[in-house]
């Protein structure tokens, strides 16, 4: 807790150093881990302190743009220190106008998709399927969980927020084109194997891989037959 005190200290100081926070995020990892709680833990609430606000506005940043293009277009090119000083005041504006968490987002997003959750999911899915697991009372829980239930959560719950007016919703999004979000939703196949591998074991663990498999398959058609059946505008707004 005191890591993650630390953590939350810095961020409501300003602290904008990258290395500082992954040293600290470093030791609440190594903390949670050695107290025998799951060290993936530690990555869920770091990420819940991790700033989601910029600290520029588009206003200010538009500001900041205006008058290095008036000076760049004023001044003649031998202020060399001048120049170059303009630029790295327009370099740190642009990139604090991004929140630290869309900053981190676009940096761990290739790796994450493309790396970490591919060498994740081919570890931990290795299962032998046969026909009598499918009758699996875990099985069938599983996969009801994740066709059934996670698109029916998602949509009930959007919908409530939406009529209390706790949300709104956007103009370019139908409650169809989130009812197929949700049900893409479904295929929680990374998270999924992690859960069950922290609550399950033996021939209950095999028959929520095949749940998860098999939902994670259902999941993913219905998805995208929802989006197939959707007006072609409605579709492209989707896809984009």
């Amino acid at each position: 807790m005191l890591g993650l005190g630390l953590v939350n200290g810095l961020t409501r100081l300003g602290v904008r150093s990258v290395a500082i926070y992954i040293f600290a995020g470093l030791i609440v990892w190594f903390a949670f881990h050695e107290s025998g709680v799951h060290a993936a833990l530690a990555g869920v609430l770091l990420g819940f302190l991790t700033p989601a606000r910029s600290w520029i506005s588009d206003g200010h940043l538009a500001e900041v743009m205006q008058k290095i293009r008036s000076f760049l277009e004023g001044e003649p090119r031998s202020n060399g220190k001048e120049r170059q000083a303009m630029l790295r005041t327009m370099e740190r504006a642009a990139r604090e106008s991004l929140s630290p968490l869309e900053r981190l987002e676009v940096i761990l997003h290739p790796w994450v998709s493309f790396v970490i959750m591919p060498i994740f999911a081919l570890a931990n899915a290795g299962v032998a399927v046969e026909l009598t697991a499918v009758r699996h009372s875990v099985t069938a829980a599983v996969m009801i969980g994740l066709v059934v239930g996670k698109p029916l959560g998602i949509v009930l719950l959007s919908w409530i927020a939406v009529r209390l007016r706790f949300a709104k919703l956007p103009a370019e999004l139908s409650w169809g084109t989130l009812a197929a979000g949700g049900a893409l939703a479904g295929i929680g196949f990374t998270v999924s194997l992690f859960l069950a591998g922290l609550a399950l074991h033996n021939e209950l663990l095999a028959a929520a891989k095949i749940g998860i498999l098999g939902g994670s398959a259902i999941s993913a058609v219905v998805g995208m037959l929802l989006l197939w059946c959707m007006p072609k505008p409605a579709r492209e707004t989707a896809v984009r």
